[in-house]
């Protein structure tokens, strides 16, 4: 059995705060770590109902483009974003998020099941009852992903 020590130190808030692991490997579980801890702090800024809100990268089932607008669909709610998508696939690398197709970005963590469509694309059925297709250039990347 291995113990980890774990230490809180409380600073100032004039001083940034930091995540220091410290151990012999960095190994896949480090790796998941790191991705996990970046993805629940990571926030990006929702447009609903003339209120604007914080949303956690990993409450966000897609990104879709459409008409020249993007939108975060989440569990509940849909939230128009500022960002382009090109900018939130590069904010959203290593965070469980790929580009699914030319007009959507998809967490992989939501995906419920995938099964093969027509023309070489695939579909996820999300947890929250949504469908998604995958275009087939972008089908690769999830088989890799998904480590199949």
């Amino acid at each position: 059995m291995i113990f980890i020590k774990i230490s809180v130190e409380l600073i100032e808030y004039t001083e940034e705060e930091e995540i220091l692991i410290r151990c012999h490997q960095a190994d896949e579980e480090i790796h998941a770590l790191v991705n996990k801890i970046k993805t629940e702090t990571h926030v990006i800024l929702g447009y609903y109902e003339d209120k604007i809100s914080r949303i956690k990268v990993s409450d966000i089932y897609y990104f879709e483009a459409v008409d020249g607008k993007v939108f975060a669909y989440c569990r509940d709610n849909i939230h128009e974003v500022k960002q382009k998508l090109y900018e939130l696939e590069e904010l959203c690398k290593g965070k469980h998020c790929f580009r699914a197709s030319k007009s959507t970005i998809l967490n992989v963590t939501k995906i419920s099941s995938i099964h093969p469509s027509i023309s070489g694309r695939f579909q996820a059925l999300l947890d929250n009852g949504e469908k998604v297709v995958i275009s087939r250039q972008y089908v690769p990347m999830l088989k890799h992903i998904l480590g199949l």
